[in-house]
């Protein structure tokens, strides 16, 4: 170029720099400019992002309300882990209203959203939870997992780690095999099946008082309905939030 035909930038302005420590194809806000030619950069944030919590979904069908309070239990051993934060979500109710009232099922607790299959994806780790039909899944839970074909031909919850944590009417009625036979579910989605195995120490080997959970996850014996939770399944529940949390942070430090 010829002099004074060439485009000179001026001395006053900064290059413009992305906000976002991802996407480097956005077009970015340039830095401001002081009228007297000084840079703002007091104003201006140098600083990297600091990524959010990770999160864990405590995912769950009650009907009478046995699982839930695990639930809520589970949710402080997950929150008492720095750095990570626990979601409760009921999965959608199958039963008709009048079906419900004659099976004398409490009303649901407000305060716990319904999850769809899609919001699935922004969890970094999952537990589930759910009472027991001969053996295996509610079927409310079974029809959330039905609802998740998308994901599956995706792909999208590989990786991911899960666990289970379930209520039974009896003590053979299936403290183990529902959560076993559960794992089906997390195997076609490549989802990280976590047992708590028995990391709850000495309390998996309490035998003066009855006590749900296995080393598959924490449980409760319901037994025909007016049974509630005592602190040792309880403290189990906790325990395994705890435990899934500490996996979930730990694999993301890797």
């Amino acid at each position: 170029m010829g002099k004074g035909g060439g485009c000179v930038p001026s001395k006053k302005k900064q290059p413009a720099v992305s906000d976002d420590p991802v996407s480097t194809t956005r077009e970015a806000e340039p830095i401001p400019v002081n009228d007297d030619g000084r840079d703002d950069i007091a104003s201006t944030s140098l600083e990297p992002t600091i990524s959010s919590k990770l999160k864990i979904f405590i995912v769950f069908y009650s009907m009478y309300g046995h699982v839930e309070g695990l639930a809520k239990r589970m949710k402080k051993g997950v929150d008492g882990v720095e750095g990570v934060e626990a979601f409760q979500y009921r999965v959608a109710e199958t039963l008709s209203d009048d079906v419900l009232i004659k099976m004398k099922a409490p009303e649901k607790a407000v305060g716990i959203p319904e999850i769809t299959a899609a919001e699935l994806v922004n969890a970094d780790g999952i537990l589930f939870g759910f009472p027991t039909r001969y053996g295996c899944m509610a079927a409310q839970m079974k029809a959330f997992f039905d609802s998740t074909g998308q994901l599956w031909k995706e792909q999208k919850l590989a990786g991911k780690p899960a666990g289970f944590f379930v209520s039974t009417g009896t003590q053979g009625g299936g403290q183990e095999t529902t959560a076993w036979t559960a794992i089906t579910q997390l195997t076609h989605h490549g989802m990280l099946f976590v047992p708590v195995g028995y990391t709850f120490g000495a309390g998996m080997f309490k035998m003066d008082s009855i006590r749900g959970g296995s080393p598959y996850g924490a449980g409760v014996y319901a037994g025909d309905g007016s049974r509630e939770a005592n602190e040792t399944e309880l403290a189990f529940a906790e325990h395994q939030g705890k435990y899934m949390a500490t996996i979930v942070k730990r694999l993301a430090q890797t």
